[in-house]
């Protein structure tokens, strides 16, 4: 049950009867008509230095209609549900300006899919608590001599409802609770946070590694130039394969030619211990869901099994435009907002061992992967709160360095993966020893 002042109530009941006019409406005009009608309440507080800067709440609402009249599609999306009639307009003059093309319709009402995936009842948007998680933060930091630069912290809560005129009804509880702290010491920073969908997360150990990061930095060394074992951390990796290799397992970027693997199904495309697999059950995963952001029932998706390429994600409108079946691959861009391929949550599975155990590079953030090339793979980051590990331990931290090189090829000799994961985005990874990478050094 959410905080009193972020309760829904009549105003959903409202919502649902706002929901039964579109579709009448619509059915008049269009062959097709989807609704996906979202209502959320957060409640955030940032810190500012050692001051709670503020605390409040607010609420947010999304309508989204896409409408099919002779393969023709539109779209429209508004934050005031009440002006639905002027968004359904706009989505059906977006249809007649759109190129026509293959459509064999949007999901009936299929089976009725269990409960709420990745909703916990007691993450409650409530001012009170988010100052409690910020304050342990700033509690974790002081166990290290750094200055805490800024943190926020925050619980959400959100509820949509997906439907459309062949009598599909879905509808959903969301609840997601982040927090981060960033600290300094001298010119040394440290960064971490945590997400996840249940209060599950504790912000003095948030709170700790952030602070850990920015004092163990401190007072760093140059390393040479030359050919290194390196450790990427979950959120290391995440950047570098969000960059260009996940772009690259889209159904859509494969057909229109942005895909450096589009041509190669069912081949090997990285180590062999490896497997990417996109996994809507993970009880850990953000994004896990019993149906997509179209309605369509998901799936455990293997897209690399074993280091070969057996899928690629496709929504509805590509799986048909290119004679293709849906992988329940579709997502919405925002809450509430429009379709778009994408991963439910992504999950790396490999041998897991201690990687840090032999010499290696380890760096725990990049900066510049958004500079990568995403269909090449190419790619030039400089590391942040990077070390030297010998014999499993930390021998000093590195200064300035960059890693170079490609994305495709980093992955074709791995050294394992780490038993721990964290949630990155709609990833949940480890981090992943990477063997024979070229580091440029100051």
């Amino acid at each position: 049950m959410v905080h009193p002042m972020f309760s829904f109530g009549t105003r959903w009941l409202v919502a649902m009867d706002t929901i039964e006019k579109i579709l009448k409406a619509g059915e008049r005009q269009a062959e097709e008509v989807e609704v996906c009608l979202a209502r959320g309440a957060s409640v955030t507080a940032r810190l500012r230095k050692r001051e709670i800067s503020y605390a409040m709440g607010s609420e947010h609402q999304a309508l989204s209609l896409r409408v099919i009249r002779g393969g023709r599609i539109g779209v429209s999306s508004t934050g005031n549900p009440r002006a639905w009639e002027a968004c359904l307009d706009a989505a059906l003059r977006s249809a007649a300006l759109a190129a026509p093309q293959e459509w064999d319709g949007l999901p009936g009402p299929g089976d009725k899919p269990g409960g709420f995936v990745n909703f916990d009842g007691s993450a409650v948007p409530d001012p009170d608590r988010v100052r409690e998680m910020v304050r342990g933060m700033e509690e974790g930091a002081c166990r290290y001599p750094v200055e805490v630069v800024s943190g926020s912290a925050q619980i959400s809560q959100y509820r949509i409802v997906l439907a459309n005129t062949r009598g599909l009804y879905r509808e959903d509880r969301e609840s997601v609770v982040s927090m981060g702290l960033e600290t300094i010491r001298d010119q040394s920073t440290g960064y971490e946070y945590e997400t996840s969908w249940k209060m599950d997360i504790d912000p003095g150990s948030v709170g700790e590694r952030a602070a850990f990061l920015a004092a163990t930095s401190h007072g760093g060394r140059d390393v040479p130039t030359g050919i290194y074992d390196v450790v990427l951390s979950p959120d290391a990796f995440g950047q570098l394969v969000g960059s260009s290799f996940l772009p690259a397992l889209s159904g859509r970027n494969v057909h229109t030619g942005r895909s450096r693997l589009a041509n190669l199904l069912s081949q090997e495309v990285c180590d062999p211990a490896l497997s990417f697999i996109d996994d809507p059950g993970h009880p850990r995963g953000i994004g896990s869901c019993r149906w997509d952001g179209e309605g369509t029932p998901t799936r455990t998706l293997p897209l690399v099994k074993n280091g070969v390429l057996r899928s690629f994600a496709y929504d509805l409108k590509t799986a048909y435009q290119y004679g293709c079946g849906t992988t329940g691959s579709a997502v919405r861009s925002s809450m509430g907002g429009d379709v778009k391929i994408g991963f439910h949550c992504m999950t790396l599975d490999g041998p897991r061992e201690e990687i840090l155990e032999k010499d290696a590079l380890f760096v725990h953030d990049v900066v510049g992967a958004h500079t990568a090339n995403p269909l090449t793979g190419d790619f030039s980051v400089e590391l942040a709160n990077a070390y030297f590990y010998r014999g499993g331990n930390p021998e000093y931290p590195v200064r300035k360095a960059m890693l170079t090189g490609n994305v495709f090829e980093m992955l074709g000799e791995t050294g394992g993966l780490s038993r721990e994961e964290k949630v990155v985005g709609c990833c949940v990874l480890p981090s992943i020893r990477l063997k024979n990478q070229r580091i440029i050094g100051n």
